[in-house]
């Protein structure tokens, strides 16, 4: 069976509620949900101005909600109307620069956003299968080759980091205190947190992102510049992770052993699939046809320089298996851009047809 079918059996014809709809992830899993037949409702921040929440036309596959995270009342008061069987937790100040800059507004966002929706969730009488998404940064990074398990140390040198650990700290105090598993029952609410790699894909437009920034280069026909050419990464599709997410509210909703699936997994490549940043942007270069780099000092807060992930718990539990390796990620992202900007295909045609591959 194709793994639309598989997926379909769980989503087709449920409500699912986003929040972080309009951003990069945000936007593929709307188009993975609606052609999975769910009916979607997003609340997120208004999409930049160049997004793939625009590119795609996002407002065709959800009802949209321009609101604020930390909006409680408005936050409650769109859950609680639409009453979802799902909820994707995705709304994030995602970026570890900008952490530097907004701190207050990172912590606000990423915990107190956190902790309103989850607060949300709990005075909603409906069951419902909550995926909370954090991020691989949230482990105390050691920088050391042996790769993190989930059940490893949660820490955080920069704000975006430790923002996201102290998420799930309060996600953590939530399932204790209101949701437990031997009490699902009576309660009815499973939570279970993911934590992907470093995702890249098509439509990603961020500043400070490395695959925007090589494509701008590359678009412009100027030199790359490149900040930490030997930093490692788990590279991923965006696809890989976000799948991985759908399968585990797949296996909350079948509600047997619920305490395996509500629980913390990572999503991200195999362990010898981690590449650095300069093997990124060589394969890049060569995938698009031309244009150069060049590493360069630049004056900038702390960033981790390398980070694995053990992701067996996925793979040996849920069956979850990355359908690229790096170098095909890598290549798929970069088609995408080549696609969209140089052969001018309609962004939502792309991104479906890269879809309709992964879904089979």
């Amino acid at each position: 069976m194709e793994l639309k079918d598989i997926l379909s059996k769980s989503y087709k014809n449920k409500k699912v509620f986003v929040t972080g709809h309009t951003g990069f992830k945000g936007a593929w899993l709307i188009l993975l949900l609606h052609k999975l037949g769910a009916e979607v409702k997003g609340y997120a921040l208004q999409p930049e101005e160049r997004s793939l929440y625009n590119d795609i036309s996002g407002d065709n596959f959800c009802e949209s909600i321009i609101g604020d995270i930390r909006d409680q009342s408005n936050l409650i008061k769109e859950l609680h109307a639409f009453q979802p069987d799902f909820v994707f937790h995705l709304a994030a100040q995602p970026l570890v620069l900008a952490s530097y800059e907004h701190p207050v507004y990172t912590y606000e966002t990423n915990v107190m956003g956190t902790v309103y929706l989850l607060d949300a969730i709990r005075q909603m009488e409906k069951k419902c299968h909550v995926v909370m998404i954090t991020t691989d940064k949230v482990y105390e990074n050691k920088e050391w080759l042996y790769p993190y398990r989930e059940t490893d140390r949660l820490g955080g040198f920069d704000p975006y980091s430790s923002s996201k650990a102290s998420s799930e700290i309060a996600i953590a105090s939530f399932i204790k205190s209101f949701f437990p598993v031997e009490q699902y029952n009576q309660h009815q609410k499973a939570v279970a947190v993911v934590r992907a790699g470093n995702v890249i894909g098509g439509g990603d437009w961020a500043t400070n992102r490395i695959i925007p920034d090589i494509v701008k280069a590359l678009s412009n026909e100027e030199t790359i510049k490149v900040r930490n050419p030997r930093a490692v990464r788990p590279w991923q599709h965006v696809l890989e992770a976000l799948i991985g997410y759908l399968q585990i509210g797949k296996k909350l909703s079948e509600e047997n052993d619920i305490a395996v699936w509500a629980s913390a997994w990572n999503f991200g490549p195999l362990y010898d699939e981690f590449v650095d940043v300069e093997t990124l942007v060589q394969n890049a270069v060569e995938i698009w046809g031309s244009g150069n780099y060049e590493a360069v000092e630049v004056k900038q807060p702390h960033e981790a320089k390398l980070l694995r992930l053990d992701c067996s718990k996925a793979s040996n539990l849920l069956g979850w298996q990355p359908q690229k390796n790096a170098s095909e990620a890598i290549n798929f992202t970069i088609q995408w851009y080549k696609a969209v900007l140089q052969e001018k295909i309609p962004a939502s045609d792309y991104t479906n047809q890269q879809i309709d591959e992964y879904l089979g």
